[in-house]
């Protein structure tokens, strides 16, 4: 075997080859840990949800039983993030919905029934447990358990986005925590239970609106306009009983405002003798005068001797056509679905 000859007879690599060779093992050990860490992270994700009491899961339409509520709990609901039951799920930022200790002595079908009475002395309203249920679901600020937060995910709201349906099967496996199942209270519902369906039904129409949010939204830029069960300003039309005109109507009147005028709320445009112009709502009209409102809310005041042209102006409007940049898509969901709920009263 001569000096330069490679051992078992191989030819040995060339300046290139060497370099190549060196290089395709660097790509195989990166490669290999780039595998192990994706492993790993896989296996702490499963490690967690495993936890955690459950994984998020894909479903079809649910049954309105204790079981089909018991695969929204643990799956698309992700209730089990906040929430145990008994020994099942590890989470603890929500109270433990079974019987757990001294702390939960009795499962949430038991507890609840306690709850309804507090939630009765407290509102004067009669709670009954399905009442109870339901509110912590659909309102879960409304009574915050002493000793957690009010943190509580809108279920019905994205990311989660939960159905009405699927919202009454959770509360049939709530209620069957200890409990007997009242499919009646679902089916039937009291004056709170449906209010809170129909705040539901509402969020769901809007796209996934909070319609509790949207209220905020509401008073910060609807209240200086418009009147609510009396209270607000005459400028633009009463919404207290809205919710009649449609969820299409209230869309267009939120993005496109000079689409759906209102009778008696027609944009006019006054040019004076002197080329003024003005803008806004004919609010009063005398013999010798008018006033217009603006936008602002300003009111001017104009004698008919000083009125060169007065026209309206079917493509304005004094409400802002910007509101849909103003907001964002998460405000106009929320205000939306505020606006479906408002039956007047």
């Amino acid at each position: 075997m001569s000096g330069d000859s490679a051992p078992n007879g191989a030819t040995p690599p060339e300046g290139g080859g060497l370099v190549a060779s060196l290089l395709s093992h660097a790509v195989v050990k990166v490669f290999g840990f780039l595998l192990l860490v994706l492993a790993t992270f896989v296996w702490i994700g499963h490690s967690v949800t495993s936890l955690t009491g459950g994984r998020a899961r894909t479903t079809g339409p649910v049954e309105m039983t204790p079981e089909g509520g018991e695969t929204i709990f643990w799956g698309k609901g992700r209730c089990y993030t906040c929430h145990s039951v008994g020994g099942r799920g590890s989470a603890v930022r929500g109270p433990n919905l079974g019987q757990f200790g001294e702390k939960f002595a009795q499962p949430i079908g038991v507890r609840a029934a306690g709850r309804a009475r507090e939630r009765s002395e407290k509102t004067g309203e009669t709670y009954a447990l399905t009442d109870y249920l339901v509110e912590s679901v659909a309102s879960p600020g409304a009574y915050v358990v002493e000793g957690y937060k009010n943190e509580m995910a809108i279920v019905y709201a994205p990311p989660i986005s939960l159905v009405l349906d699927e919202i009454k099967a959770v509360i049939t496996y709530l209620q069957s925590q200890g409990g007997e199942i009242d499919l009646a209270a679902i089916l039937e519902p009291s004056e709170i239970t449906q209010r809170y369906f129909a705040r539901i039904q509402a969020a769901t129409a809007a796209g996934g609106g909070d319609p509790g949010a949207g209220a905020v939204v509401y008073e910060d830029n609807c209240i200086d306009c418009h009147a609510l069960n009396g209270e607000g300003s005459d400028l633009g039309p009463d919404l207290s009983a809205i919710s009649g005109r449609g969820l299409k109507f209230l869309a267009e009147a939120i993005l496109q405002p000079a689409k759906t005028l209102t009778e008696g709320y027609e944009t006019y445009v006054v040019v004076e003798q002197d080329g003024r112009q003005t803008i806004g709502l004919k609010t009063r009209d005398d013999a010798d005068e008018i006033d217009i409102t603006k936008a602002t809310g300003e009111v001017i005041t104009i004698a008919k001797a000083d009125i060169k042209e007065i026209s309206l102006d079917p493509l304005k409007s004094v409400m802002p056509d910007d509101l849909s940049e103003a907001m964002t898509v998460k405000d106009y969901q929320d205000v939306l679905s505020f606006l479906l709920l408002l039956k007047g009263e």
